[in-house]
């Protein structure tokens, strides 16, 4: 994907398909959100590259993705990076040509598609954050899932005020590897969660457990074989994380809630599909399922 540094700025050359208010939506779905914040046709977030931290505007103009540096400007290395950061958490590089022209011949895809058109997969680029959030939303509603990482990330994770606001980065595994399980219970994370979020760090820690390690699998069953090897991470956890963090589109997180009820929705049934009901309709998705489980996702926001 083409970009330039203009040093005091850089821009991202997205596709055409690209559409950036609608990936603001779906940052800005919930008032809890820490890691980012929006303000105006914005997002402001801050990134760690080794050392440094770079708080990032976004914005969209002119067919760009223009990323401004509010506080000081970054290290070309780091400014480099922050690019390469946007591209991922953006999911700029993935051709969605064969996404649409599937999803244009599906029954239920076809106008949450053409509603959303130019919707990316917003990702979670670092692995421990991904698996942590999947853990933390684990049979609990998105709600309370949003109080529990803000807590998290307010009592272990850096910040940077900039003009009276804070910004937040989520904590490393490092910090939560040296946690023992009472100081998450203090957060109102369960036993369980706790052991599981603390144990994945520990594996990262002790360099069992890495985004290198996971990509070099290549294939989507090992990679998901070695992640449900994890203590705490099923089926759903795994695809999630497949999805949203090491960027397979043909990830599929087929038991979650949401993709239930978008279906139901769009279906207009009077009650959840099955696994087995769902499997059917998905039978023309092969590829894309992630992408198809995103833009259902989107089709509920409208009626929250």
């Amino acid at each position: 994907m083409k970009w330039i540094d203009a040093e005091s700025t850089i821009e991202l050359y997205p596709p055409t398909d690209f559409h950036f208010e609608e990936c603001l939506i779906f940052l800005g779905r919930s008032n809890q959100e820490i890691l980012h914040q929006i303000n105006g046709e914005a997002v402001y977030k801050l990134i760690k590259v080794h050392d440094e931290l770079v708080l990032c505007k976004i914005s969209f103009s002119d067919g760009a993705i223009k990323v401004e540096f509010p506080m000081t400007v970054p290290s070309k290395f780091a400014r480099e990076k922050v690019g390469e950061f946007v591209s991922e958490w953006f999911d700029l590089d993935k051709d969605l040509e064969g996404f649409y022209q599937m999803a244009n011949n599906d029954k239920i895809l076809k106008n949450v598609v053409s509603t959303y058109k130019g919707l990316r997969i917003i990702g979670i680029p670092d692995l421990f954050e991904a698996l942590v959030w999947a853990v933390i939303g684990q049979q609990i509603n998105l709600t309370f899932a949003y109080t529990l990482k803000k807590r998290f990330v307010e009592q272990f994770g850096k910040c940077l005020t900039y003009e009276g606001k804070q910004y937040w980065l989520f904590p490393s595994y490092e910090k939560i590897a040296a946690l023992n399980v009472d100081d998450l219970k203090k957060l109102q994370f369960t036993t369980r969660k706790a052991e599981y979020t603390i144990g994945i760090a520990k594996m990262m820690a002790e360099g069992e457990l890495s985004k290198e390690q996971l990509l070099q699998k290549k294939e989507l069953p090992q990679i998901e074989t070695a992640l449900r090897e994890i203590r705490g991470i099923g089926a759903w956890t795994a695809h999630y994380v497949i999805m949203k963090c090491l960027r397979d589109p043909s990830a599929f997180p087929i038991s979650d809630v949401g993709l239930h009820n978008a279906l139901k929705e769009q279906l207009g049934l009077e009650r959840k599909p099955t696994i087995e009901e769902i499997e059917d309709y998905a039978a023309s998705w092969t590829g894309w399922q992630a992408y198809a489980t995103f833009y259902l996702w989107r089709s509920i926001y409208d009626n929250v």
